[in-house]
């Protein structure tokens, strides 16, 4: 009986490490593909880094032909900063299409918040009847 147990628990002892072993295999060749997929999406990022400077000292250069330097230099500086700008705003809810504010639940983790109601529930509530028969109707 002792020999079964033994048998046992080393089969259970095997199939454990298997499990263990899938999922570690599993969870690297995950990790594998997330690591190609974050350096490509660094690298396009870096590209666009660049074609966005060429493009800035293109009209910068542009500029200088009917303007002096510090000029074309200035008007190039001021609309990539108007461009900042629209960016930003662009990012930030707004009213009408609001996203939910975001309140920080103990641990420092982030939790959506759903919108306020703007009228009371009325779901399950019966309509007031314009005039009761049970109640005494009194005159002033």
């Amino acid at each position: 009986m002792q020999r079964l147990e033994h048998l046992d628990k080393h089969l259970v002892d095997e199939l454990a490490r298997a499990a263990r072993e899938t999922v570690r295999d599993e969870l690297r060749e995950q990790a594998r593909g997330q690591r190609r997929r974050a350096a490509l999406y660094a690298g396009s990022g870096a590209a666009a880094l660049y074609a966005g400077a060429a493009v800035s000292l293109a009209v910068g250069l542009a500029l200088d032909l009917v303007l002096p330097g510090w000029a074309a230099a200035l008007i190039t500086a001021v609309a990539l900063g108007v461009l900042a700008y629209v960016l930003r705003g662009a990012a930030r809810p707004t009213a009408s299409g609001a996203v939910p504010a975001q309140a920080t639940a103990p641990g420092g983790r982030s939790v959506p918040v759903p919108p306020a109601p703007s009228a009371p529930p009325t779901v399950g509530v019966p309509p007031r009847p314009e005039s009761d028969p049970d109640t005494p109707h009194h005159r002033a």
